[in-house]
C-alpha cells in the first residue's frame, strides 16, 4: 500500500497498526519512494523463540524457577517506641 507523507502524519497510528500486522506500508514524497513501514520481526530474521533457546544454552545463564526471590532479613531493628526513617521524614514535612 501507498501513502503521502502528509497521509501518513494525520494517520499515523493506523498505518503504524497496519504494518504490526503484517502490511507493508511504502511511504512516498512528490510520487518517489522515500521509507518503507514493515511488520516487526526478530533481529537478523531470528525468531524470539530461537533467540530464547540460544540464550538458555549460554553456559552462565540458570533459568528460574518461577517462583518470588526470598527477600533479605532486615539488617537494622527498631526497638520499639523508636521511630522508623519514614516517621521522621513524614514529621519533618509535616
Amino acid at each position: 500500500m501507498d501513502v503521502s507523507v502528509r497521509e501518513l502524519k494525520s494517520r499515523l497510528s493506523e498505518y503504524l497498526r497496519r504494518a504490526a500486522q503484517g502490511e507493508e506500508v511504502i511511504v512516498t514524497s512528490h510520487g518517489q519512494e522515500v521509507a518503507r513501514l514493515v511488520p516487526p520481526r526478530g533481529r537478523d530474521g531470528v525468531t524470539e523463540a530461537e533467540l530464547i533457546a540460544r540464550f538458555r544454552d549460554l553456559p552462565w545463564v540458570r533459568p528460574g524457577s518461577g517462583k518470588k526471590p526470598r527477600l533479605p532479613k532486615p539488617v537494622i531493628r527498631i526497638d520499639e517506641g523508636e521511630k522508623t526513617l519514614a516517621e521522621m521524614v513524614s514529621e519533618l514535612r509535616g
